[in-house]
């Protein structure tokens, strides 16, 4: 038989129960420690982004409210450099709302489209109502700051001064999703980009079809013109056709045999006799670089008696003859830095500009205007291939006349198709 076990010894009454090592906390993982620095430097750059935003908002609507009521530019000095770093932080967001779901969209995605679209607001005020885009400039601030105080108090559930304006319990608990950055870039370059293209076509074409009163238009196909016919009670006809230094030779081709045998045409182009153009008049290296013509090389009409209409180039002031030779310059040997700096360099007179206008539209128009007036009593047909910025004037003084519009004809000038 095998020896009995020892008997264990009985529990002494009152001993303390044996230690047992307790284990130590475990430490925070490293990858949390680093998601809560970024969580935290992320909420310091929205709460930055917001305050940026709002005091823009603020020293814009001030700064335009001193200008529309009071004429005075107190504030511009600020409201550049703010407005600047205000954009740039808010497109910084932008981005980074298509690398991480954490920043809420629903806060911020606002003041992103606003910053980048506010701009294009006034695009049309500038092409029908120049004269009011001081009040188009106040509303926007005013939106601004509508837009900036509703996000705040979205954000912070009132309007509480504290720092930081958005918490770090507002963002989002993931870091990164490709779903979050697919849809970022499919949104932008499906929706955003083609709205914006879309946007500046149609401004492009309405400024078009505004300033030249419907003789220029953008349509799908091309650029095309509207030559217009105008009669007077006696059968006499003037038509107007609106012309480019450059185009497809189709254009110049068909507007050459529409002419009729009996006509006077009027021809454009400064004479220079007294040989003050220093540089050639030439838009030949233009047409090269867009496969298109040149109209004193295609434009031969074979019908009807030409006639010189134009002024010569010593009718001119001297500021408006040195800038045309600058701008010669450019179009024979191209942008190279010394010209474009020329140009650059140009002294800005406060009449430069009205003189410009007189020399180079209103003064021609008005030897035209004389010149068709003459050839009245010698033909019944006055055709006028002049450039398209003419033909405004020279149709309301035609009507002054006694002439009414009778039909029109539209041309394609340059198909888009054809520049490469």
């Amino acid at each position: 038989m095998p020896p009995p076990l020892p008997a264990s010894e009985p529990p002494v009454i009152g001993a303390p129960p044996p230690l047992i090592a307790a284990a130590p906390p475990p430490l925070p993982p490293q990858a949390n420690r680093k998601s809560v620095s970024v969580r935290n430097l992320l909420a310091i750059l929205l709460s930055l982004c917001l305050g940026l935003f709002l005091a823009d908002a603020v020293v814009s609507l001030v700064d335009d409210s001193l200008i529309l009521f009071f004429n005075l530019h107190l504030l511009t000095a600020i409201r550049v450099p703010v407005g600047l770093f205000a954009m740039l932080l808010v497109i910084v967001i932008y981005f980074l709302m298509g690398l991480t779901p954490m920043i809420p969209k629903r806060l911020f995605l606002p003041l992103a489209l606003f910053i980048l679209l506010a701009p294009l607001v006034p695009v049309p005020f500038m092409i029908y109502c120049f004269g009011r885009i001081q009040q188009v400039g106040w509303g926007i601030s005013f939106c601004q700051v509508i837009l900036g105080l509703g996000i705040l108090y979205w954000a912070e559930g009132g309007f509480k001064l504290r720092w930081l304006l958005v918490a770090e319990d507002q963002l989002g608990v993931r870091s990164f999703s490709w779903w979050n950055l697919s849809a970022f870039l499919l949104a932008n370059v499906f929706v955003l980009l083609p709205a914006v293209f879309v946007y500046f076509v149609v401004c492009a074409a309405l400024a078009v079809d505004h300033f030249s009163e419907g003789f220029v238009a953008l349509r799908p196909a091309g650029l095309t013109v509207q030559a217009r016919k105008y009669i007077r009670h006696d059968g006499k006809t003037i038509q107007l056709i609106p012309m480019s230094h450059i185009a497809d030779s189709n254009f110049y081709q068909k507007v050459s045999q529409s002419f009729p045998t009996n006509s006077i045409i009027l021809m454009e182009g400064v004479t220079d006799e007294k040989n003050l153009i220093t540089n050639q008049v030439t838009y030949k290296r233009m047409a090269k670089f867009l496969h298109l013509a040149e109209q004193h090389e295609d434009f031969n009409p074979t019908r009807g008696e030409m006639v010189q209409a134009d002024v010569d180039v010593d009718q001119f002031a001297t500021n408006t003859i040195d800038l045309l030779n600058l701008i010669m310059l450019l179009h024979a040997k191209g942008l190279k830095a010394d010209s474009v700096l020329k140009l650059l360099q140009y002294p800005q007179t406060p009449d430069l500009q009205q003189q410009l206008i007189d020399d180079l539209l209103l003064n021609r128009n008005r030897h035209l205007s004389e010149e068709i007036h003459t050839r009245l009593s010698q033909s019944e047909n006055i055709i006028v291939p002049w450039g398209a910025a003419h033909m405004p004037g020279l149709a309301k003084e035609i009507q002054k006349s006694g002439f009414h519009l009778d039909e029109t004809q539209e041309y394609v000038v340059v198909r888009f198709g054809s520049i490469k």
